[in-house]
């Protein structure tokens, strides 16, 4: 059985950042946090930051 490790990152931002990101979570039905992570592993995958840690998500 594989173990999946999380970590819990907290921050702040702008209210209209959130309402923007609320938004494309509800577009793409997906939770605030996935939606998040996907934006971070697009943005990873665009400007070449690489590593072995971060698996491609496949969308179905």
């Amino acid at each position: 059985m594989t173990v999946t490790k999380i970590a819990t990152v907290t921050f702040r931002i702008k209210p209209e950042i959130k309402a923007a990101l609320c938004e494309a979570a509800e577009r793409e039905q997906r939770s605030l946090a996935n939606m998040l992570e996907v934006m971070i592993r697009d943005w990873c995958k665009r400007e070449g930051v690489v590593s072995q840690s971060i698996p491609v998500e496949k969308r179905q």
